[in-house]
């Protein structure tokens, strides 16, 4: 399957072309036969689910890896990226979804950090005007950061903008256009930062060929011209912005129709969210400086989500039902019994799970393999006083969850970093569902960075769960997955409630939530 059309850009300069640009790992290919051109001032959106070569490419165009196959042409003419200095000297730069910036340095060091002969006389850092260089960068960029801001202090969206600085500041080592690629950059932010990135792409579309990779099909049909689908590491179709729409590109990426019953709701999740016990009861919960005098039943089976914006204490809500931010006052009652809760070990113990925002940082070892990852918190049961005692065990409970949630892997004795992110998220829950007395499952930000097939997975998963009679604390990016999966949804702002919503019996719209939460 091949379906192609022509984007615009008619009379525009093709900075970069690929030709049959392949990449294997083992025997499989992460990439194969691509082909793919970038133009002067159009904006090219790339899809794909998890695994499906993104990730790849990117790496392919960056210098971090080495075709095995293949041709790149810059400018014209033939050319290797060698790594990704090199790259970056030829004027191809990637602004990460995981951020390259160094957290203990300055702005200014970050930007200059490899060119600091930019700021020297003599042999001597000028610091004033290394400062000026910084500040130059960051107005073309946007960016309302200091130069002699530190990494570390800076909110995610202004060291977002200083990456993008960073990128920018490589139009002095290249003569020409540059070549831009966003990798994933609106995974965390609000609906109003993302409006503010999609303004700097299109202004810097004059300037620059960019690529846009997102996970969210309306995101890349508001800021692209072109649309490239990949799957299973094949091109399967190119098409101009106005000839498809969301329903087009799940059908391309996935291989077929997105369901109706997407969330997987049903009438037995519907029935088991009121009809079944508590099975966790927070009652006048409070942390100081975070939330305060929060209360909820969760039932067996049930979903409870809970809305707000960054900074509103639902973040740190889970947290402290999973121990790892102490709460000041308040008492958790746990199938009737009051249980206190000051450690994430505490919370394990009692069967309480929880899927961090930050999976690569909080959820994973990264270089343990994804056997070891999925059955740490099953080692008791497969363990007899701390050794392992039963492997048949252990690699019938990888290969069964491997099966349910569809994990894709060349063995379940690679590093777990070697998956993609999908994946990567899939092992992690699959940790949680194979814990055996598993009561509450605190979800933050579970679908983050997945594609709409990965999302798919995880959904069938936390319905699975439900089914079992393990109640869900949900946190989501949208407020369409919220309301989609949840059975009551809590409204929080600045720490507090501020609404409730049954969903078996309200109808709120987005505008209802959106005004309780700003």
């Amino acid at each position: 399957m091949n379906e192609t059309v022509p984007g615009p850009g008619t009379g525009a300069t093709t900075v970069l072309r690929v030709s049959g640009l392949s990449k294997k790992y083992g025997p499989a290919y992460a990439l194969k036969e691509l082909d793919l051109e970038l133009k002067t001032g159009e904006v090219v959106g790339l899809i794909g689910q998890n695994g499906a070569g993104k990730s790849t490419l990117l790496k392919l165009l960056t210098g971090v890896e080495q075709p095995d196959h293949g041709k790149i042409e810059l400018h014209g003419r033939p050319t290797t990226l060698r790594n990704v200095a090199d790259a970056g000297m030829k004027g191809i730069g990637i602004v990460f979804q995981e951020q390259s910036l160094v957290p203990n340095l300055t702005v200014a060091e970050n930007l200059l950090l490899g060119r600091q002969s930019a700021a020297t006389a003599g042999g001597i850092l000028r610091w004033s005007q290394m400062r000026e260089e910084a500040q130059r960068y960051l107005s073309i960029a946007g960016s309302s950061a200091s130069p002699d801001a530190v990494i570390e202090d800076l909110s995610f969206v202004d060291r977002q903008s200083v990456e993008l600085a960073k990128v920018l500041a490589l139009e002095e080592s290249v003569d020409g256009p540059l070549i831009i690629l966003f990798d994933e950059p609106t995974s965390v932010l609000t609906a109003s930062e993302i409006e503010g990135l999609f303004s700097q792409i299109r202004r810097l579309r004059s300037r620059a060929a960019i690529v846009f990779v997102s996970h969210r099909m309306d995101e890349v049909l508001a800021v692209s011209d072109r649309v490239l689908v990949l799957r299973d590491g094949e091109k399967v179709a190119e098409h101009s912005r106005a000839d498809v729409d969301g329903d087009d590109l799940y059908r391309l990426m996935v291989g077929s129709e997105r369901a109706d019953n997407y969330y997987y709701q049903d009438e037995s999740a519907e029935k088991a969210s009121t009809d079944t016990p508590v099975v966790l009861s927070a009652q006048g919960l409070s942390r100081k400086g975070s939330f305060r005098n929060l209360s909820f039943d969760l039932h067996a089976g049930q979903i409870i989500g809970i809305a707000g914006v960054i900074g509103s204490g639902r973040e740190s809500v889970c947290r402290a039902l999973y121990g790892a931010d102490p709460l000041t006052s308040g008492q958790l009652k746990l199938d009737g019994t009051a249980v206190e809760i000051h450690t994430p070990s505490d919370a394990v113990r009692k069967g309480i799970g929880f899927i961090p925002a930050e999976r690569r940082v909080e959820g994973m070892v990264t270089h343990r393999s994804v056997t070891e990852n999925l059955v740490l918190t099953a080692t008791p049961s497969l363990s007899w006083k701390g050794l392992l005692r039963r492997p048949k065990v252990e690699r019938r409970l990888v290969a069964d969850w491997a099966r349910r949630l569809k994990i894709k892997m060349d063995s379940p004795s690679i590093e777990i970093q070697r998956l993609s992110g999908g994946n990567q998220q899939k092992v992690v829950l699959a940790k949680w569902l194979a814990l055996p007395h598993l009561r509450v499952l605190i979800l933050d930000h579970p679908t983050r960075g997945l594609d709409a097939g990965a999302k798919g997975d995880v959904y069938r998963a936390i319905r699975d769960a439900t089914k079992a009679g393990i109640g869900v604390v949900l946190l989501s990016d949208t407020l369409e997955e919220l309301m989609g999966l949840a059975d009551q949804v809590v409204v929080m702002r600045d720490g507090v409630e501020t609404g409730r919503f049954d969903l078996q019996d309200d109808e709120p719209s987005s505008e209802d939530l959106v005004r309780l939460m700003v």
